[in-house]
């Protein structure tokens, strides 16, 4: 997920043509996703008031309305009656693809998780996963490896590779006790998400782990997550087809 908009292009000079006018809430909307987008406000931070938005750009308190609105509607501000409106912490925002820990995916249906941590030490950047993290090749970058159990099952396999420089304590961690997904929301907040979502067949060492066949069918996640322009990790998440299902909710 990548919260961007394309700005309008200007018309040519001499051209005669006109590009058609921005609709005034949407260039509160922009003026507001574009801080956003900067840190102009962190996540929790309280943001202009209606009034203030209506005092600055000359429009009417319900054209603030509907910018806020649909800011809220994709998850990138939140409102509360009588206090303001706040940006929020982009791993709440609401959609089919929701940044969720797994350890709280898991009790909230009432079962016991639990990790077992493989592998967890700095290496070498590879040349191939390196650019990706906006490291050079052969810079130290952390690598964990970790299956997450619910109940005894086996869920997940989790490669997962870290910019030191956006959490240097990540190794420190116990993953036994917090998941790398809360750990990372806690100390390096994120902006950007990038997802590639396929069916597809796990590694040989992934197959091991999980304690399934190698040709089983799995649901395999890689996703990337960047703040402010600067990469934070990197993971591949295998998940056994027969074992996990991604669901959302649709509401018009």
């Amino acid at each position: 997920m990548v919260f961007r908009d394309a700005s309008t292009p200007a018309s040519a000079p001499g051209t005669g043509a006109s590009a058609p006018a921005t609709a005034p809430y949407a260039q509160v909307k922009q003026f507001l996703k574009q801080g956003l987008s900067v840190g102009r406000w962190e996540p929790g931070a309280r943001m202009p008031s209606e009034s203030e938005l209506v005092a600055r750009f000359g429009v009417s308190r319900m054209t603030v309305t509907r910018a806020l609105r649909e800011l809220q509607n994709e998850g990138l501000v939140t409102r509360v009656q009588g206090l303001g409106t706040y940006a929020a912490h982009l791993a709440q925002v609401s959609s089919t693809l929701t940044i969720r820990d797994l350890h709280e995916e898991i009790t909230a249906r009432g079962h016991r998780h639990y990790a077992k941590v493989h592998l967890a030490r700095q290496e070498r950047a590879p040349a191939a996963l390196a650019p990706q993290l906006g490291l050079a090749p052969g810079a130290p970058v952390f690598h964990t490896l970790i299956v997450h159990f619910e109940d005894r099952v086996a869920l997940q396999c989790e490669d997962r590779y870290v910019n030191p420089a956006c959490a240097p304590d990540y190794l420190k961690a116990d993953f036994t006790r917090i998941t790398p997904t809360h750990y990372l929301l806690e100390v390096a907040p994120l902006w950007e998400a990038q997802y590639s979502i396929q069916a597809g067949a796990p590694s040989n060492r992934e197959a091991r782990l999980l304690g399934i066949r190698i040709d089983e069918p799995c649901l395999i996640i890689v996703r990337r997550t960047v703040n402010r322009d600067i990469p934070i990790t990197l993971a591949r998440l295998v998940h056994p087809g027969s074992r996990y299902r991604v669901e959302g909710q649709f509401k018009p």
